[in-house]
């Protein structure tokens, strides 16, 4: 159960939280005793009553003196699971986000208490970092959801568990609790996701259709860029892709899918088989195809399109609440869209 947080005992704030839990013989067989963040984790997840509580959080928790046993405070996240013991835990609120709430436009697919989706638009960095302090994706998260931001690792911010370049458009999923910040980590790590993206790029790859293997580390002489690396140097990475339509033998419109989720994955891999993004100022520095067979329009448009032509187009997953399967499609953005009208005329379907 939660105590009424109106009738706090000495030391805690008015405002906290307090569940309780008992290992009675019933729990204990529901959940055999373990180390008591693992435990109390599995059993508050367990249950509909209370909101549930990320091992990680569990542990900060009993690391501050926030869980106790009978009384007797535990300090310790690895001490067995005392059977009969009642247990206490105190949740503080969460506390304030450390980035600024800033109301900038969202598009939002799907929303719901666990997990948010955004059809993010190209020119908006994710997380706020040096040269980009505000007006990202973190802030504007933080002031639409406001207090249904129930913390993450105890502050109330977005869950971020994946990311798209800020010159990158398309759908991403953020989480809003703990529980499912790290469920939505877990199926990220595991593979699970389905995410699709169109890509413009420079020249037309044969064969039209193939896997892209590649591990992928920081560029050993520049820092800033990422690069296909020799095994055991970075981490392994896979991209499918499939070409879509060609435009003479300048560029193709591509269907990316993501096998793993690496830093640039597509635009490193695409650029190491030499065929960069359109418009990529990192990876297709001074790379143009053969501009044959399409008119001077539209070679000046491939020139002159201004960022990496890249749409994270679908993105599909199991809710980590509800076990619902969900997909989300977004349509080409009014640039992308532009481009591919003006190469149309150039355009022809490729044969796979």
């Amino acid at each position: 159960m939660i105590s009424d947080p109106s009738c706090p005992l000495p030391g805690e704030t008015a405002v906290s939280s307090v569940v309780i839990v008992d290992a009675s013989p019933e729990a204990l067989a529901a959940q055999p005793g373990d180390r008591i963040d693992r435990w109390l984790a599995h059993s508050l997840g367990a249950r509909d009553d209370v909101p549930p509580l990320s091992r990680n959080r569990l542990k900060s928790l009993i690391l501050d003196g926030q869980v106790s046993a009978d009384g007797a405070t535990i300090s310790d996240p690895s001490d067995s699971v005392k059977p009969g013991a009642r247990y206490r835990i105190v949740v503080p609120p969460a506390a304030p986000a450390e980035p600024e709430a800033q109301d900038l436009p969202l598009t939002v697919v799907y929303e719901d208490a666990a997990l948010i989706v955004i059809d993010k638009p190209a020119g908006m960095t994710v997380h706020p970092a040096p040269g980009a302090p505000d007006g990202t994706l973190v802030n504007a998260l933080i002031a639409h959801c406001g207090d249904s931001l129930s913390g993450i690792g105890g502050v109330r911010r977005p869950g971020i568990v994946h990311r798209i370049d800020k010159d990158t458009s398309g759908l991403l999923v953020v989480a809003k609790n703990d529980a499912a910040h790290h469920a939505l980590a877990r199926l990220f790590a595991e593979h699970t996701i389905e995410r699709v993206y169109r890509a413009i790029c420079w020249g037309v790859p044969v064969p039209p259709a193939g896997r892209i293997e590649g591990a992928i580390g920081r560029h050993p002489r520049d820092r800033v860029r990422m690069a296909v690396r020799p095994e055991g140097s970075g981490k392994p990475a896979v991209t499918r892709y499939r070409t879509l339509r060609r435009f003479g033998d300048a560029a193709a419109l591509l269907e990316c899918r993501l096998e793993t989720g690496r830093t640039h994955q597509i635009r490193v891999h695409l650029a190491h088989v030499g065929h960069p993004l359109v418009g990529d100022p990192v990876y297709g520095r001074g790379r143009t195809a053969r501009l044959g067979g399409i008119p001077e329009s539209a070679k000046d448009r491939l020139r002159g399109f201004g960022r990496q032509a890249l749409h994270a187009a679908v993105l599909g997953f199991i809710h980590p609440v509800s076990g619902e399967t969900l997909r989300f499609e977004s349509p080409l953005p009014a640039d992308l869209a532009d481009l591919l009208g003006g190469l149309e005329g150039a355009g022809q379907h490729a044969p796979l």
